[in-house]
């Protein structure tokens, strides 16, 4: 059975809290009510952004009086007087520290009246716009709101961004900010232009301390003017927790122009690529519709060939039974550059669920994954029974619903023990995971009784005997809730 490669569309933007938007404050008057500790801190604000800000304040602070004496940008006026209706006039914003509701009321209903929008300090409901914390890599800026839920979880976010954001980071933005007019004069076709910035992100990214110099623009120009070339990375996805992708994997979804991916991979993986890739479905699933080899390879290569970057995205490691081999076939055939990005294992996966480390000392002296089904769905002809029944072996069973029976059997009569502590993992590590903790002897009665909806991978050795002693004395929900981080 055969399907074709079929595009996902990208999925609706959720809803917002609030919109994020940045306000251009270069030159432009800006009405702030109050002269309080508060108020000084938005004026500062507003003056750092360019705005001229005029403030009205019977009695000003210390701190706004200090800020109007050397302001960090546009000009800080203050009035010693209550505000007007008419102060509004001209403004591009308006901020005021109110002592009530009442007070917050006015303040908004009169600059809304004269079309300015309104920011009352502590008062949401007065609000047309917030501020939210502030991470300054200028022209770098990133703004975080909580919509007012939590200003602490924000500003605790906004500490994490600022370690992970160098301080000299704000250099690349400034180059990045003179250098767009010239990248634009050259009228560069879309492609080139979008491989320049791609390979100066690269560039800032990988060396955030140094400083962007003209021989430096003019050898990404150069090497962005060039005819783009495509390529093919094979992704790992991981088996399916989108947060055990590796930072390598993030930026190859980031950087896709196509994205062809399987089955079994998790929605919340392709949330990391970026919104204008294509995203197309080429499914491998076992024993239902699925989209031939042969035809995934000739996609991916067209793609290629006709300058794309192509992320080929798998479940797992592309690796461990992802015929990454014939893909790399086709493309080295083809002459297309290709890489490979690793993956966790969906067996790793597992195992770090389970709190089970598949090469325990004294139980286990090696791990082998094995398939559970040849090309033609049936259990492969060539599997080395006596490695299976092997008590001192950890072994993996993938793709193993259907031949599971079987393989029991003959490792049985091979010499492994019906007592061997066994544990099917069903869609390992996401929300909805599933275990079932046994023996081997008991396994394919209780996956019959159970048919898995997911993919399953099955763990069978001496250093699952804990795990399974445990299942048989808890109730299954707890065992299935904790396997599943619950």
């Amino acid at each position: 059975m055969s399907r074709t490669p079929s595009e996902l569309r990208s999925t609706r933007m959720g809803p917002l809290a609030r919109l994020p938007a940045f306000f251009a404050l270069q030159g432009k008057r800006v009405v702030v009510a109050g002269g309080t500790a508060a108020a000084a801190w938005k004026a500062e604000l507003l003056s750092a952004a360019g705005a001229s800000v005029e403030v009205f304040a019977a009695e000003p602070s210390e701190d706004m009086l200090a800020l109007a004496a050397a302001p960090p940008s546009g000009a800080v006026a203050v009035q010693r007087r209550v505000w007007h209706a008419d102060d509004f006039s001209g403004a591009a914003l308006a901020v005021a520290d109110c002592v009530d509701d009442d007070e917050a009321k006015t303040f908004a209903a009169a600059a809304r009246a004269a079309g300015v929008p309104v920011n009352v300090i502590d008062r949401p409901g007065s609000c047309d716009f917030s501020f939210g914390a502030i991470v300054n890599r200028s022209p770098l800026v990133i703004g975080i709101s909580t919509d007012g839920a939590a200003p602490v979880f924000g500003q605790a976010i906004r500490a994490k961004i600022e370690a992970l954001i160098p301080k000299n980071f704000s250099r690349w933005a400034e180059a990045a900010r003179s250098w767009r007019p010239r990248v634009h004069a050259l009228t560069l076709p879309f492609r080139a232009r979008r491989n320049f910035w791609e390979r100066f992100t690269q560039r800032a990214v990988t060396a955030p301390n140094a400083a962007p110099t003209d021989a430096e623009l003019a050898s990404l120009l150069d090497r962005a003017a060039s005819r783009p070339s495509g390529s093919v990375i094979l992704v790992g996805a991981g088996p399916g927790d989108a947060e055990l992708l590796t930072l390598r994997a993030v930026r190859a979804l980031q950087s896709a122009d196509v994205i062809l991916f399987d089955d079994l991979v998790s929605p919340d993986v392709l949330d990391f690529a970026r919104r204008e890739a294509k995203k197309m479905l080429v499914g491998k699933t076992g024993h239902r519709p699925s989209c031939r080899q042969d035809e995934i390879n000739a996609l991916m290569v067209s793609l290629a060939r006709a300058g794309r970057r192509v992320v080929r995205l798998k479940g797992g490691d592309p690796l461990i039974f992802g015929r990454a081999d014939e893909e790399i076939f086709a493309c080295r055939e083809a002459g297309i550059a290709v890489e490979v990005v690793p993956g966790i294992t969906t067996a790793q996966g597992a195992a770090s669920r389970l709190l089970v480390s598949l090469t325990r000392r004294g139980d286990a002296r090696r791990v082998q994954y094995i398939t559970g089904h040849a090309r033609d769905g049936k259990l492969p002809a060539d599997i080395d029974w006596a490695s299976v029944a092997d008590p001192a072996a950890t072994t993996v069973l993938y793709m193993p619903t259907k031949t599971l029976p079987e393989l029991v059997a003959r490792a049985r009569e091979a010499g492994l023990d019906p007592q061997t502590p066994a544990v099917a993992v069903e869609r390992a590590t996401r929300a909805d995971e599933r275990i079932i903790a046994t023996t081997i002897a008991d396994l394919p009665a209780r996956l019959a009784a159970e048919p898995p909806s997911g993919p399953v991978v099955v763990l069978i050795g001496r250093v699952f005997a804990d795990y399974v002693a445990a299942a048989k004395t808890a109730p299954a929900p707890l065992i299935e809730a904790k396997a599943a981080g619950s």
